[in-house]
């Protein structure tokens, strides 16, 4: 029934002009509107909606994903943003904070303003 349905993928924001400067500044991601006062970017065919909220906690997994070619010019570009990658006790992380799963997917995390983790992924 919604196999063919555009995906809509909502995160939350306490602080809609900080979020905007990430998703649009570190991310790069080009904002096409803003609709029902949430933040609206096109994402890989799909749209990603920053949606304000009064308060929000930080998430304790993944929300966002993002699936790259070349994580190591993601990983460049985002250091040279300023963005910070999570590490996470018992993974391997290398020096740009990238994992390598067993399967040889590699892996980055970070966290966006409202503490929001996002992950950078290039399969093998």
């Amino acid at each position: 029934m919604l196999a063919n349905a555009r995906l809509q993928t909502i995160v939350w924001t306490s602080d809609k002009a900080r979020a905007a400067a990430f998703y649009e500044g570190v991310l790069g991601l080009a904002r096409l509107r803003e609709s029902h006062g949430a933040l609206v970017y096109e994402v890989g065919g799909g749209e990603l909606r920053v949606s304000p909220v009064p308060t929000t906690e930080p998430s304790a997994h993944t929300v966002l994903g993002f699936a790259v070619t070349d994580i190591d010019a993601v990983a460049a570009a985002l250091a040279g943003k300023g963005a910070s990658v999570e590490r996470f006790p018992g993974f391997a992380h290398d020096p740009r904070g990238v994992w390598r799963a067993p399967d040889g997917a590699q892996v980055l995390w970070l966290r966006d303003p409202d503490g929001n983790l996002l992950s950078v992924v290039q399969y093998a």
